[in-house]
């Protein structure tokens, strides 16, 4: 049994930060692990940001709500698991993902959860484990699946070198300078077609 796996922003989904960042006009919110390599640091300054300036998850999800997947994203998902089990593992939250999810099918997801306190206002968050994606696809190997994996960003190379297959898609190109052991792929047409290729490889 084959199944993909998929990481979702920048894959399927605009990158939510940034798009959130854009949308609301608060441009500290753009920030990402690119410009803060410690995560719970940057979690915490997102999290007192939107504190700071009064959104709770309804206004959040309602933001997000309004980005839509990316143009092809859901024609391209329909046929994918139309011939592959598909499940998509990403280290955004729950509370943010499901307004996209709802608009893509709600695909199988795995990500991390928010908290939020009476009021709607997001409190906390909680990783459901660390490295999530590549451990992910380890049990999936460890009950005889065979791993397709595709991602956009460095984020993803551990998942994509931990599967039986890793793809790229369209990533920047300080990741395919680094990890030039993966396919490059830039639009779904090429991506879908690597995923075949990689089935009847593996």
């Amino acid at each position: 049994m084959q199944l993909v796996c998929l990481d979702l922003e920048g894959v399927l989904v605009p990158e939510i930060w940034i798009e959130f960042s854009k949308r609301t006009g608060i441009p500290e919110l753009s920030r990402t692990t690119r410009d803060e390599p410690d995560y719970d640091k940057l979690m915490k300054y997102r999290l007192d940001l939107l504190k700071t300036h009064k959104l709770g998850l309804p206004d959040i999800q309602k933001v997000i709500s309004d980005m839509g997947p990316m143009a092809g994203a859901k024609d391209f998902l329909d046929a994918l698991r139309r011939d592959y089990q598909v499940i998509i593992l990403s280290d955004t939250f729950y509370e943010f993902a499901m307004p996209l999810m709802a608009q893509l099918g709600m695909p199988t997801l795995f990500c991390h959860k928010l908290e939020a306190n009476a009021e709607g206002f997001l409190v906390n968050y909680h990783l459901r484990m660390p490295n999530q994606k590549k451990e992910a696809v380890t049990r999936f190997k460890e009950i005889n699946f065979k791993v397709i994996a595709a991602g956009d960003s460095y984020n993803d190379t551990a998942m994509l070198a931990e599967a039986h297959a890793g793809i790229l898609f369209h990533p920047p190109q300080n990741v395919i300078d680094e990890f030039p052991q993966f396919p490059v792929t830039m639009n779904y047409t090429e991506l879908r077609a690597e995923i075949d290729k990689a089935s009847r490889r593996i």
